[in-house]
């Protein structure tokens, strides 16, 4: 798969002009209503301190409820929290149309978690195409499905560190059994890590972890340029155990994302089951575009010079070297 390393060039240099230095998308904002009793709802409303100049985000409220005392506004260093209370009358929210005005002018989405007076949950996903939802008096199991699978697909579609892992991956093996092998692996690991975390069962700092996440795009990028020359080191020899290694680190970042939109009450194996195979057949997906591009490219590819198959793990290294340090200096006030 030597000669396939100029498209992961390719691919590498359009991600250093198109995607942010985080290696994420703007975090997609977040609307709560919580039914507190006799017609009030708390509404608390979260948006990314960093989206386009001009383009407003703004929670669309049903037209019957009325503010009731004052906003309250937390700043923090990457998102602002607004937070006030509404009066929607005797019956409350059921039945009503809310949504968020701006998603497309942001190119984001925006998470909406509902929680009525008797602790029933309503979870929703509202984007540029469809950004307002009638609020259901219950929400059906395939509702839930369907908005966390959608949920999982896109997180891992929009995560190019992610992505740009896996693509290391399909080069660093040879075969497709030691290829399945290796993406099964990744595959548990970051499953298992993913389910533990969101759980609550295993919690580690959101920062720490995506410092760690761009190392191991790094790791991989080094061992990818090191084999040309020296022969793989001992952990590439089995792929496998480097990818579920690796893997764990990752699964705790997919669960940053889920911790955005939260697991509804009574449904959280089912959310979080639904999540999982979304980031799976997102990254199936992936996985089978890269190999039909290296089937249909591989006539033309092997008539490149042999000094370009260095060139890509240059720039992943690059890449992920910068995520590094951008993601470490975020812990670091001072540097």
């Amino acid at each position: 798969m030597n000669r396939a390393w100029p498209v992961l060039g390719l691919a590498v240099a359009l991600l250093l002009r198109v995607l942010p230095a985080g290696a994420h998308p703007m975090a997609p904002a977040l609307l709560e209503l919580r039914e507190i009793g006799e017609g009030r709802v708390e509404v608390h409303w979260k948006t990314s301190r960093f989206r386009a100049r001009g383009a407003d985000l703004k929670p669309e409220l049903p037209n019957r409820c009325v503010l009731v005392g004052e906003i309250v506004t937390i700043d923090e260093p990457s998102s602002r929290h607004e937070r006030w209370t509404i009066d929607c009358g005797s019956d409350g929210l059921v039945g009503e149309t809310v949504g968020v005005a701006g998603l497309s002018e942001n190119r984001i989405d925006a998470l909406l978690r509902v929680e009525f007076a008797d602790g029933r949950p309503f979870r929703s996903v509202l984007r540029a195409r469809s950004p307002r939802v009638a609020i259901p008096e219950q929400a059906k199991a395939s509702d839930v499905l369907i908005a966390y699978a959608r949920m999982g697909f896109e997180h891992i579609l929009s995560g190019p560190d992610h992505l740009l892992f896996v693509f290391g991956l399909v080069l660093l093996v040879s075969g497709l059994r030691q290829l399945l092998i290796t993406i099964t692996a990744f595959t548990l690991a970051h499953s298992a890590t993913l389910s533990l975390a969101a759980l609550g069962i295993v919690q580690f700092p959101t920062g720490p972890i995506e410092v760690l996440i761009a190392a191991s795009v790094l790791a991989l990028a080094v061992e990818l340029a090191r084999r040309e020359t020296h022969g793989a080191l001992a952990p590439a020899r089995l792929p496998g155990l480097m990818a579920g290694g690796f893997g764990l680190l990752h699964g705790f970042g997919f669960a940053g994302a889920l911790a955005e939109a939260g697991l509804p009450h009574g449904e959280i194996p089912l959310a979080l089951l639904a999540f999982n195979l979304g980031i799976e057949l997102g990254q199936l997906v992936f996985v089978l575009i890269v190999l039909v591009g290296l089937r249909l490219l591989g006539p033309l590819l092997q008539r490149l010079p042999a000094w370009t198959t260095r060139i890509p793990s240059y720039a992943m290294g690059s890449l992920a070297a910068f995520w590094c340090f951008d993601r470490a200096s975020a812990l670091l006030p001072f540097l």
